[in-house]
C-alpha cells in the first residue's frame, strides 16, 4: 500500500491520531488520578486494592487475540472509533460500583476495551510514520503522557473540589466523545494489513517465521535439528529480549507510578487528601515534557548513554522518595521518577525498529508485548508486597526495576 499523500492530508492524519492517543492518555489518567478516593470508598486495605488492580491485565491481555483479528478484519480506524469510546463509556461506571466486588468486572472491562484502543491507535501511529518516512512515534507517545499530566492535574482539582468520582468520570466520557467524533473523520482509512489479508497472506504474513518452521517440524525429525533450531531462534531473539526486560522493568515503574502514586503520598507521605494526587501530577509533569526533548538529548549522549541515564534517574528518584519520606522530598524523587521513565519506551521501539535480524513489525510486537506485561503486572505486585510488608518497601523493589534499566542498557548493541 503506498502511502503518499500531500502535505495538508499527512497533516490532518497526524493531529487526529494525536488527538486519539491524548483520548486514550486521559482516560487511564483520570482512573489512576482517583485510585485513592474509590480505595478510601470501598474500604479496601492495600492488599485488596493489588488483587482489584489484576482486573486490568486480565482484561487486556483477553482482548489481545480479539484486538487483533478486528484490526485485520476490519482495520484500525474502525477499531480504535468503537474502543474509544467503549474505554470512556466504562470509565464512569469505575465511580459508580458500591461493593469492591463488582469494581473487579469494570476493571475487566475497562482494560479490555484500553488495550483495544491501544493497539488500535498505535496501528494508526505506525501508518501515519510511514507516511512521513521519518520516526515520529516519540511525539505521539508524548502527547500520551501530556493527557496523563492533564488527567491528573484534574483529578487533584477534583478531589480538592469534593467532586465524586463518577461526576468527574462523566465529564471525561463526554469530553472523549467530542474528541472521537471530531478526529476519526481524519484518521487513516486503509490499513496494509488490511489489504495483506486480502491477498491471502493472513497468519502467515504476521508470524512469517512462526508458520515455516512450526511447517518444517511437522517433516523433519531429529532432535539436533530442533536444538539447533532453538538456539539460532534465541541468538537472533537475543537483542530483542534485551530491549524488552529494559521495556518491562521501565513499564513496571510507570504502572507503579500511575496506580501507587497517589496512595504513596497519602499512607507514607500523611498529605492532605485533596493533594494526595500531587506527587502523580509531579511524576506526570517530568514525563510529559522530557519525551519532547528526548530525541534532541539521544542525538546528543546517544541511545545507550541515555537509558543508563534514565535507569539510574528513576532509581535514584524512588529512592530518594522512600529514604526521605517528606512532601519536598518525595516530590522532588517523583520529577526525578518522570524525567527518568519518560525516554525508555520510545528509545526501545525505535532501537527495535531498526532490528537486523527480524522485520521491524515483529521485532516491535515482541518489545511492546514483553514491556505491556511490566506495565499491567507491576501494580498488582505492588499492592501484594506492601499488604505484606510497607508501600515504602515495594517502592524500594522498584527502585530496583531502574538499577536494572541502567545495567541491561550496557547490553545494547551499537
Amino acid at each position: 500500500m503506498e502511502l503518499t499523500l500531500d502535505y495538508s492530508q499527512k497533516k490532518s492524519a497526524r493531529i487526529a491520531v494525536s488527538a486519539l492517543f491524548f483520548l486514550t492518555g486521559l482516560c487511564f489518567a483520570s482512573w489512576a488520578s482517583r485510585i485513592p478516593a474509590i480505595q478510601q470508598k470501598l474500604h479496601m486495605s492495600d492488599g485488596e486494592l493489588g488483587g482489584m488492580l489484576l482486573a486490568l491485565p486480565i482484561g487486556s491481555m483477553l482482548s489481545m487475540p480479539v484486538a487483533g483479528w478486528m484490526v485485520s478484519k476490519y482495520g484500525s480506524r474502525q477499531v480504535v472509533m468503537i474502543a474509544g469510546l467503549l474505554y470512556a463509556g466504562v470509565l464512569p461506571t469505575l465511580g459508580l460500583v458500591g461493593e469492591s466486588w463488582q469494581l473487579f468486572p469494570c476493571l475487566m472491562l475497562f482494560g479490555f476495551c484500553g488495550n483495544m484502543a491501544n493497539i488500535a491507535v498505535n496501528t494508526q501511529a505506525v501508518l501515519v510514520e510511514a507516511m512521513y518516512g521519518r520516526s515520529i512515534m516519540a511525539s505521539f507517545h508524548g502527547l500520551w503522557s501530556l493527557a496523563g499530566f492533564t488527567g491528573a492535574a484534574i483529578g487533584t482539582a477534583m478531589s480538592a473540589g469534593e467532586v465524586v468520582p463518577y461526576q468527574h468520570f462523566l465529564m471525561i466520557m463526554v469530553t472523549a466523545i467530542i474528541i472521537v467524533g471530531v478526529s476519526i473523520k481524519w484518521a487513516v482509512r486503509h490499513d496494509v494489513k488490511v489489504e495483506d489479508e486480502k491477498e491471502g497472506k493472513g497468519i502467515k504474513y504476521l508470524f512469517p517465521w512462526m508458520t515455516r518452521r512450526l511447517l518444517i517440524l511437522k517433516t523433519t525429525t531429529g532432535r539436533q535439528f530442533a536444538f539447533s533450531f532453538f538456539k539460532r531462534r534465541i541468538r537472533v531473539m537475543m537483542p530483542i529480549l534485551i530491549l524488552g526486560v529494559i521495556a518491562f522493568c521501565s513499564m513496571i515503574c510507570e504502572g507503579t507510578m500511575f496506580d501507587w502514586s497517589g496512595v504513596y503520598f497519602r499512607k507514607v507521605i500523611h498529605s492532605p487528601e485533596g493533594i494526595a494526587g500531587i506527587g502523580y501530577t509531579a511524576f506526570m509533569s517530568t514525563m510529559a515534557s522530557f519525551r519532547f526533548i528526548a530525541d534532541w538529548l539521544t542525538t546528543r549522549f546517544g541511545v545507550k548513554r541515555m537509558l543508563q541515564m534514565s535507569g539510574a534517574l528513576t532509581a535514584g528518584g524512588l529512592l530518594i522518595s522512600v529514604s526521605l519520606p517528606y512532601f519536598a522530598t518525595a516530590i522532588f524523587g517523583f520529577l526525578l521518577v518522570g524525567a527518568g521513565v519518560s525516554s525508555v519506551v520510545p528509545l526501545v521501539y525505535s532501537t527495535a525498529g531498526r532490528s537486523r535480524t527480524m522485520s521491524p513489525g515483529v521485532a516491535l510486537a515482541a518489545v511492546s508485548t514483553i514491556g505491556y506485561l511490566g506495565f499491567l503486572l507491576g501494580p498488582p505486585l505492588i499492592g501484594f508486597v506492601a499488604q505484606a510488608t510497607s508501600l515504602r518497601i515495594s517502592f524500594s523493589i522498584i527502585a530496583v526495576m531502574g538499577m536494572c534499566i541502567a545495567l541491561m542498557s550496557g547490553k545494547i548493541k551499537s
